[in-house]
């Protein structure tokens, strides 16, 4: 069952986050924490019986959507059905449109994500888009959206693109 992060555990988490994402797809360590304090962001984790975090989800919520920033299983759970629970769980738990990021079909393993997603419900929208830099350093990087239930029109899109720079990359557009 998901709960919410506490605190203490948050090393623990971003430690999964490295080695679970390219570094240009995650925040410097002070700049990923100080999201904790902003309300509609939230990250919640999946535990093993004995308190290790096996999987990690961040969330920023909107009015409109929920927006999937991260979901990361530990490697040492991967390949265990840890991912489909935590999406299942955190789509029931906030019963509204979701949305998420994936890398272009390029390589073998952008490709094994996109099927995993498209097996949870999600769809790709072929719709350019870029992810602003998260960090001092760090580069944009060209991804796609997809969608939980159906894909979206192309304003839809657009809403959703123009809430994500606003809102969680703080920036205008690309």
């Amino acid at each position: 069952m998901l709960k919410k992060l506490k605190i203490k555990d948050f090393d623990e988490v971003y430690s999964i986050m490295e080695k679970s994402f390219p570094k240009d797809e995650y925040r410097e360590y002070k700049e990923q924490k100080e999201l904790l304090n902003i309300p509609i962001y939230s990250i919640y984790t999946l535990s093993s019986k004995s308190g290790k975090i096996k999987a990690f989800i961040a969330v920023w919520e909107f009015k409109r959507f929920l927006f999937i920033e991260h979901l990361a299983v530990s490697p040492g759970y991967r390949n265990c059905g840890a991912g489909t629970q935590v999406l299942s769980e955190i789509t029931t738990l906030f019963n509204k449109t979701a949305c998420l990021e994936v890398e272009p079909k390029d390589t073998e393993i952008a490709c094994r994500r996109i099927e995993f997603y498209k097996r949870n419900n999600f769809f790709f929208n072929e719709y350019p888009y870029i992810q602003p830099s998260l960090s001092k350093g760090k580069k944009p990087v060209p991804l796609f959206i997809m969608t939980f239930g159906s894909k979206v029109d192309e304003d839809t899109f657009k809403q959703i693109k123009d809430t994500l720079y606003s809102k969680v990359y703080r920036c205008s557009s690309l």
